[in-house]
């Protein structure tokens, strides 16, 4: 098994994919208290490490998670994308840029034996050209680096037009034939899920506990079974899979809404925004617009809009969005609807990072 490191880790969206994919997450790094703490519920074999990424030197991370130097190991990540984000002011110096740049020292301190990178569209524009050109001359003496790779979740499998762009570097201790091949860009005949594929099974009248169990239905074959169904080694809290497999789901925390927005929901066709929260009402057979994070408490705390129910007069719960995004049902979620949308508007969808890394293991294997 290869073992792989994720820097910027989450919750784990980018960790699921590659466990799904066959690697072994061993560590996992994150500078947010309560999002590692989220992805050690759901990691429980993994080793943690709540830290500072720009004050990690490559020797610490090997002493850390106990990985010899030239041992196979992966380093995977997302740096943040808020200062890169059309959605954002897109400001070239927002001091959040350069932890791009300490993903790629980390990478010529500790040569792994590749290394995946994440981010928004928005970090190959022009304005980023010297910061990109910096990172990659950090690795391009000893990495083989692939035409990076755009992809939208829908065109693998998720139900969001979500898109995000992957760096992908290989050592050129391993191979140097990796970069021919045309296997990261390339789009694959994968079904297509949709917002109704998505919802499919779960409760449509929910209430507002923060912390409770109930009843789904749930046929074999369908999106929700697909996407819980492999469970990987050392993936996964013990009293959720139990939880699921008695077919019990968490997370479906709805919102109270006042009988205004109610009346004004009521008035929103699907594929359609609300004139005052721009919430968008979701099509049942369409997708879901990207699901966006909101501020943390140093930028005001501000919550991201979030969905309106296909057919319900409700925003949607943690749990919908987590299937939009492409989380089992037996992933875990803060228990708080604010930190929930944060975690999962921050991730990487599973199903997209699945698609990179079971192509990745099978050429490295």
């Amino acid at each position: 098994m290869i073992k792989v490191i994720d820097l910027f880790s989450g919750v784990g969206g980018m960790s699921l994919g590659a466990a799904k994919a066959g690697f072994t997450v061993s560590g996992a790094v994150e500078l947010d208290p309560i999002a590692i703490k989220t992805h050690a519920i759901n990691f429980p074999k993994t080793k943690h490490l709540n830290f500072d990424i720009s004050k990690l030197t490559g020797a610490d991370l090997l002493e850390t998670f106990n990985i010899t130097r030239g041992e196979a190991v992966g380093i995977i990540g997302g740096p943040p994308c808020q200062g890169f984000s059309y959605m954002g002011k897109q400001d070239i110096n927002d001091p959040r840029n350069f932890l791009f740049l300490h993903f790629f020292r980390l990478i010529n301190e500790i040569r792994p034996s590749f290394f995946v990178a994440e981010n928004v569209p928005g970090i190959l524009d022009k304005k980023y050209d010297q910061l990109r050109n910096n990172a990659f001359a950090l690795v391009e003496k000893h990495y083989d680096l692939l035409p990076h790779s755009t992809i939208n979740a829908k065109e693998v499998g998720a139900p969001t037009t979500r898109t995000r762009v992957f760096f992908i570097g290989i050592n050129k201790l391993i191979s140097s034939q990796l970069t021919s091949l045309p296997i990261f860009g390339t789009k694959t005949q994968t079904k297509q899920y949709n917002v109704q594929d998505a919802l499919f099974g779960l409760p449509e009248v929910v209430d507002d506990r923060t912390d409770y169990w109930l009843d789904y239905n749930s046929n074999e074959g369908t999106y929700s079974d697909i996407l819980s169904r492999l469970i990987p080694d050392g993936v996964g809290n013990e009293t959720a899979i139990s939880n699921w497999i008695n077919l019990k789901i968490n997370g479906m925390i709805g919102t109270k809404h006042t009988e205004e927005v109610i009346n004004r929901f009521k008035q929103v066709p699907p594929g359609s925004i609300d004139k005052i929260s721009r919430a968008p009402r979701l099509k049942a057979d369409g997708f879901c617009p990207t699901l966006r994070a909101g501020t943390g408490s140093d930028k005001g705390s501000y919550q991201a809009v979030r969905p309106i129910h296909p057919s319900e007069d409700r925003v949607i719960t943690p749990r919908e969005a987590a299937r939009l995004q492409g989380f089992p049902d037996w992933f875990q979620f803060h228990h708080t609807k604010w930190h929930s949308f944060r975690q999962i508007g921050n991730s990487v969808s599973p199903i997209v990072s699945e698609y990179i890394f079971s192509r990745l293991i099978k050429h490295l294997t």
